[in-house]
């Protein structure tokens, strides 16, 4: 695939799209049309769905550098701002503080940050153990080949979260349903909506119990905050949506992905699959977090004053996106960055959970979650192994989380 960028100032119609096609067989790799722009330059213009031509920046120092600069906006209400597919009819608040700026998105986050802490996401180690352990059992006990994504990628992080808001389970097939038409770009904006207003009507009448019924859990402590007046019941609804999708959503994908990178990586698998020591568990779960980069979409901005980077001006109004998966592949911050390295000393510097005030609240829980998994289901099922061929894996080409939609694996 070859992908001519045209320079800053030219004609719209001109401005070629936003590559989002990975190429056949490297289905771990960004777009080449992505790297194509980032070989010939740091920033350039290109064209979005909706005809806008934010700027694009590719590299890794640059993108960093944005996204903690307070010229630099995440409010997804001003103009200009380049939004991923068109917004739902209730608007941008149906994304709560994620696409707001502070002071109100300080205000808000703080709310939800202590049960993320790093001290009480460990706590909760033995607990995400003793889940990955019994669906390990249940997946050995069953049917083979299996779905991996199905028997274990999305039961780990769903049950998880479940448990740390306050969440029933038993509700996991609505709302993993309505999470999947939500974050797919290419389902009618209608369809979106409605996804939308069902999680908010089902987070609604959850905050509504635990305002009646507070419990320990992530749900009660917003409920609390409603009481006290610091919060509407509306904003903890959206609060709660957010979580609850991001939570599951994110990490399983990661696991299911990483799974099968791994299964195409036999010699790193192995050094993972034999692993006696936490910091190389640990050390392979950054690097691939920095080598799949799953929030594909690119984190999207608008300047609120010019901006002089990359040798272009980027002027006030002016959309900006931001592909961390490119970032993640600059081999000007990761040498050989196409090659899957566990041993890799610097992959905790990608930028995969974003960057600045805005990076991924849920971090040290995902970080958890999958220091767990990664380091137990390789060395407890030593001979897993792909059920199907590459090409015939479903992965998520239009989602603003990359992953596969089923993963057949064998024993």
């Amino acid at each position: 695939m070859t992908t001519t960028f045209e320079p800053a100032g030219a004609d719209p119609a001109a401005v070629p799209h936003y590559p989002m096609e990975r190429a056949a067989g490297c289905p771990f790799d960004p777009p080449p049309g992505l790297r194509a722009q980032q070989r010939e330059g740091p920033i350039t213009r290109v064209r979005l769905w909706d005809g806008s031509t934010p700027w694009l920046v590719t590299r890794y120092a640059d993108q960093r550098a944005l996204m903690s600069d307070p010229r630099v906006s995440a409010d997804v209400s001003r103009p200009g701002y380049p939004n991923v597919a068109p917004i739902p009819s209730g608007g941008p608040s149906g994304f709560s503080f994620i696409t707001m700026d502070d002071p109100e998105h300080n205000r808000l986050r703080r709310m939800v940050t202590a049960p993320f802490a790093i001290r009480r996401v460990r706590a909760m180690r033995p607990a995400i153990q003793e889940i990955v352990d019994g669906l390990i059992d249940d997946m050995l006990a069953g049917p083979k080949p299996a779905d991996l994504v199905e028997a274990f990628a999305l039961p780990v992080p769903s049950l998880v979260i479940c448990r740390l808001l306050g969440v029933p389970y038993d509700d996991h097939e609505f709302f993993q349903a309505n999470s999947k038409i939500l974050i797919r770009r290419s389902v009618a904006v209608e369809r979106r909506d409605e996804a939308r207003r069902a999680l908010l009507g089902y987070l609604d009448d959850l905050m509504a119990d635990k305002l009646a019924r507070p419990g320990d859990d992530l749900l009660s402590g917003l409920g609390e905050r409603v009481r006290a007046g610091e919060l509407t019941r509306a904003e903890a609804a959206r609060m709660g949506v957010l979580l609850l999708v991001a939570g599951h959503e994110t990490t399983a994908n990661m696991i299911a992905l990483g799974t099968l990178a791994l299964l195409r990586n036999p010699d790193q698998l192995a050094l993972l699959r034999d692993a006696d020591d936490p910091a190389l568990v640990e050390s392979a779960v950054e690097e691939l977090l920095r080598y799949l980069t799953i929030t594909h979409m690119g984190r999207r901005r608008v300047a609120l004053a010019d901006i002089e980077i990359g040798g272009q001006v980027i002027r006030a109004g002016d959309g900006i996106v931001l592909p961390n998966d490119l970032a993640n592949r600059d081999p000007d911050a990761f040498p050989e960055p196409d090659r899957l390295d566990l041993r890799r000393g610097d992959a905790r510097r990608h930028v995969a959970f974003g960057f600045g005030v805005h990076q991924c609240l849920g971090q040290p829980l995902a970080r958890i979650e999958l220091q767990v998994v990664y380091g137990t289901l390789y060395r407890r099922v030593p001979t897993l192994a792909l059920a199907t061929d590459l090409e015939k894996i479903p992965f998520k080409h239009d989602g603003a989380v990359y992953g596969v939609y089923e993963l057949p694996v064998t024993w």
